[in-house]
């Protein structure tokens, strides 16, 4: 079996996505888990880029890795919590994530074999500026103006996150 190049580009970006994210999850220092998390996000917008999702590929670039994943740096480096170490977690809360991970994991299969993928005929449309715009504009069934705000939010909640996870205890 020969594979294409899409194939193999897209098990060295699935391969990329795996490893920093269990590196960010596992990472012990703050500031190198928000840098393995940045890796993951841009990794992604390749995977998009890969399906030809250019917009939601710009999209993640710009708001996920452009956006939170600085935000939470910058608050990182605002507080100098640089070097903190995060505590050793107990084996009770490892066996509990593991299980998560497994029940998730099976989950995500279980869908993923269910669903009955089928092929189209149909041609995709021409898409002009205007349209473009619109759809950006609007709040109706396929426009993108409050998907936008809810993102606003999430990055507000990120920032404040951020913050105070890096926030510098006092004693």
């Amino acid at each position: 079996m020969e594979l294409t190049f899409n194939q193999i580009m897209f098990i060295i970006i699935s391969g990329v996505i795996i490893l920093f994210s269990v590196l960010t999850v596992t990472s012990k220092r703050i500031l190198r888990a928000a840098t393995f998390l940045l890796f993951v996000l841009v990794a992604t917008a390749g995977l998009y880029f890969m399906l030809n999702y250019q917009f939601l590929a710009a999209v993640q670039l710009t708001l996920y890795a452009g956006g939170i994943v600085v935000l939470i740096i910058f608050s990182i480096l605002l507080t100098s919590h640089i070097s903190q170490k995060f505590e050793e977690v107990s084996i009770s809360k490892k066996i509990f994530a593991a299980l998560a991970v497994i029940l998730g994991m099976v989950l995500c299969i279980i869908t993923i074999l269910q669903y009955e993928y089928s092929a189209t005929t149909i041609a995709a449309e021409e898409l002009n500026m205007k349209i473009i715009g619109r759809s950006l504009l609007g709040y109706g069934r396929e426009g993108y103006a409050l998907p936008f705000e809810v993102i606003s939010v999430l990055l507000l909640a990120a920032m404040v996150g951020a913050i105070v996870v890096a926030k510098k205890v006092k004693k």
